[in-house]
């Protein structure tokens, strides 16, 4: 037998004080009725209490207390084999992080709504090991592939433009993703990349770094954040002023959604490509198409389940509560005078 709570088990200890406040308890009434009646009268002038029923009844509440702590404890026997396989797929994000991503086409920004999506995104997952790549003009690993979920909400939080070179580089955000499912036990049909971005590429290298992953059986799903016409990106002055980008010769730069690269991006290896409006994001869209794909074991291991046996104890518990409850304390009446007849 084994004791799956068995911290409650100290409780075991408390008993004698239980067994104490019953004697403080009993003492206590005695005093009291000294007050008013002599202890040599009290017998003859009540209603006779029975010590041994009293000392019964004591004894069921306390053994009613230690199995209701017992039961508390959880005690376990008995065994069966439990054989738990994890399964599913290797994702990794593509997070584009330059400085078109401050723009509010998007509420609030392009980049706080697609973390916001991701974090949603996040919390459905089960059983598929994730990864993170922030790109602007280049590409940098956040998080390996892991099952920590957490571990990905709190990097991702941190995320912001100005972490990396200025750019739009979706050529080496994809090839680093690559790189990620090959140290990670190869690509192959069970990887999948989600790449978001405003598709603003300066290389024009990303199809051809998608033909590379799906020729290694990597799907690549796209969304394509902000508006089809061009907006301002905003930019945050020490004095608290919102001010916006300008070129060298003082023109207000403007950012659009570049979505034919993100296009041929998604096509060239078999994923969608999903348009990001103001009032939905996607991203759970992706996630029911990926829903659908094979998913592969990532392990599996044999548990051993111990069976709850404090339904038992508690049983007894509410027994000797119930048992003691049907017990009065008061033996026969003792009379107080013969009647000339009896």
């Amino acid at each position: 037998m084994r004791f799956a709570e068995p911290h409650f088990l100290w409780l075991l200890f408390s008993l004698p004080l239980f067994a104490l406040l019953f004697f403080y308890a009993y003492h206590r009434r005695k005093k009291l009725a000294a007050r008013f009646v002599s202890l040599s009268m009290l017998p003859k002038v009540s209603t006779s209490l029975s010590p041994w029923r009293r000392l019964v009844k004591v004894t069921l509440l306390l053994t009613a207390i230690a199995f209701l702590f017992l039961a508390l404890s959880r005690p376990q026997w008995g065994r069966s084999l439990d054989h738990v396989e994890r399964r599913g797929l290797d994702l990794v994000l593509l997070q584009d992080i330059s400085m078109s991503m401050l723009a509010e086409d998007v509420k609030p920004n392009r980049l706080t709504r697609s973390k916001h999506e991701i974090s949603a995104f996040l919390e459905s997952l089960t059983g598929d090991r994730i990864g993170l790549v922030a790109f602007s003009g280049e590409a940098k690993v956040m998080v390996p592939l892991t099952l920590d979920y957490g571990s990905v909400q709190m990097i991702l939080r941190d995320l912001d433009p100005g972490w990396l070179m200025p750019g739009t580089n979706l050529e080496q955000a994809i090839r680093k993703g690559i790189q990620m499912f090959q140290n990670s036990g190869g690509a192959g049909k069970y990887s999948v990349m989600i790449l978001m971005s405003d598709g603003e590429e300066l290389q024009n290298e990303a199809v051809k770094a998608a033909k590379e992953a799906a020729e290694l059986g990597i799907r690549i799903y796209t969304i394509g954040i902000g508006s089809r016409d061009g907006v301002p990106i905003p930019l945050s002055t020490k004095s608290g002023e919102v001010s916006y980008k300008k070129d060298s010769h003082g023109n207000i730069v403007t950012t659009r959604l570049e979505e034919q690269t993100l296009q041929e991006v998604a096509n060239v290896t078999g994923g969608l490509y999903f348009y990001a409006n103001p009032s939905e994001f996607q991203l759970q869209k992706v996630l029911t198409e990926i829903a659908t794909l094979e998913k592969k074991e990532h392990d599996s291991q044999s548990l051993e389940i111990y069976q709850d046996r404090y339904q038992l104890f508690l049983g007894l518990a509410m027994f000797f509560f119930f048992v003691e409850c049907l017990i009065s304390e008061r033996g026969r009446k003792r009379r107080l005078t013969q009647g000339r007849f009896d």
